[in-house]
């Protein structure tokens, strides 16, 4: 699996930990070993400026998902999983940073980007939460994929609530 990881946030983030979720998020879901991802993050003047360009909406967000060859998991019948570029996922370390302290269970700004980045993921191979039983479906998976990570890395405490809007 080929995973790129850019700060140009100026924000110190753990980069390692987003390429270890990133990277198993992937194979969890069965994506080809050979496809290729692209996660950046950016400060947010520049994910406002995204924000507005391809959502048409104001302000920063959390996380910007741009797919490329609109891979998807494979079925139980395929052997063989598709290969090709999954495409870019944007992450803004400031928001995510405030959605942690906001959230519930309040957690780090890094535990905040490592959910983001599942959830980065799971946009790139089609998933959305439009709709409530897409939305049960996506953040169910996005718990399940944030958890087993966590348990592998032998991470204790809760995992991050799903603050994604």
């Amino acid at each position: 699996m080929s995973i790129d990881v850019n700060n140009e946030s100026g924000t110190e983030v753990d980069e390692q930990a987003i390429l270890d979720i990133a990277r198993y998020a992937l194979a969890r879901m069965r994506i080809h070993p050979l496809s290729e991802l692209s996660v950046i993050a950016v400060d947010a003047d520049a994910m406002e400026q995204l924000h507005i360009q391809w959502m048409d909406l104001p302000g920063p967000t959390d996380v910007m998902s741009f797919p490329m060859d609109e891979l998807r998991p494979p079925s139980k019948d395929d052997d063989e999983p598709p290969q090709g570029l999954l495409g870019d996922i944007v992450l803004c370390p400031e928001v995510a940073e405030k959605q942690g302290k906001d959230a519930d269970t309040q957690h780090s700004m890094d535990e905040e980007l490592q959910l983001l980045t599942v959830h980065g993921v799971l946009h790139l191979l089609g998933y959305d939460h439009e709709e409530a039983d897409e939305k049960a479906e996506m953040f169910g998976l996005q718990a399940a994929i944030v958890d087993g990570w966590r348990a592998e890395k032998g991470l204790t405490g809760p995992s991050p609530a799903p603050t994604v809007s």
